[in-house]
Parts: C-alpha cells; structure tokens; sequence
C-alpha cells in the first residue's frame, strides 16, 4: 500500500507530544508501506519544528534527512537536500525548495524581498528587490491592485 501523510502526522511521530496521535502515526509510518511526503509537507514540517517547537536548525536537519533517507519513503530527495542545505547555512528550508523549483524550471533567477535568502544565495540566482521600489510600488495609484483596495485579493484579480 502507498500511503501520503500529512504534517500533523510526521509532527506526532517526531515530537510524541499527543501519545495516542503518536502511536497511530508510528503505526502508519513503521508499517512497511511506501510512505509519500511531499515537498509542501516537508516545508510545513520544517516551519512547524522551528517555530512551534523551538528545534534548532541542526536538530531539524538531523531529524529531516534521518526521515527522506528511510528506505520506504517517497519524497523529491534532491528538493530536500537543497532544503536542508539552505537550513544549515541558517535560512530557511522553503527558500532552498524554492530555489530548486526554480532551477528545475530552468528560471532565469528569484525575485525576493526576503534578506537573508538573497544572502545565502548566489547573486546571480537570487535576486534581492530594494525596499525604495518596493515602497514606491505600494504608493503607486496606477496600479490594478492599488486602485481596487490593495488587498491580497485585488492583487490577485489583478494578475487575472
């Protein structure tokens, strides 16, 4: 059997922090069968254990390759292992998932606001936008979101 598993159920196995949840995802994932996570799990899993549980980045790193490496789990290693390569040079898993996808999908470079990615990343992969276009861009009337309220769901109906 194939099995895909979500955050909350990695999240009691690892921590063991709800007993009778943590048996029932031990149960699952010790099964022998072919267990599915996926990247979005993953980047979830990682945000959840630094954040909610305070686990320190090479915690996490340990925790997360002890789990890809298990031989009954199906996952994109090589997003993880650039997740996890990013998370050991202090920044977050996500932003090296997200430059794989980018990679993948053979982008010319990452447009961000986020410092610390474009830090931990080659110049010529990601790019870091300035706060004074970014502050000008929130004051610019003309633009389709600015004029329908600036919401999240403006800026969407503006792309549409």
């Amino acid at each position: 059997m194939k099995v895909a598993v979500d955050t909350n159920v990695l999240v009691r196995y690892l921590t063991w922090d709800a007993e009778e949840q943590a048996i029932q995802a031990a149960t699952i994932l010790e099964s022998g069968d072919v267990i599915v996570i996926s990247t979005i799990v993953l980047c979830e899993l990682v945000w959840v254990l630094k954040r909610a549980y305070r686990y320190a980045g090479a915690d996490i790193v340990d925790v997360v390759r002890h789990l890809i490496q298990t031989r009954n789990v199906e996952i994109d290693r090589l997003a993880a292992e650039i997740g996890l390569q990013m998370l050991a040079r202090g920044g977050d898993f996500a932003d090296g998932v997200i430059q794989y996808d980018a990679d993948r999908a053979k982008c010319d470079r990452v447009v961000t606001f986020d410092q610390d990615f474009a830090r931990l990343s080659a110049p010529a992969v990601v790019e870091l936008l300035g706060v004074a276009q970014n502050s000008r861009r929130l004051s610019n009337l003309d633009h389709p979101a600015a004029r329908a309220g600036r919401g999240a769901r403006a800026s969407m109906s503006a792309w549409m």
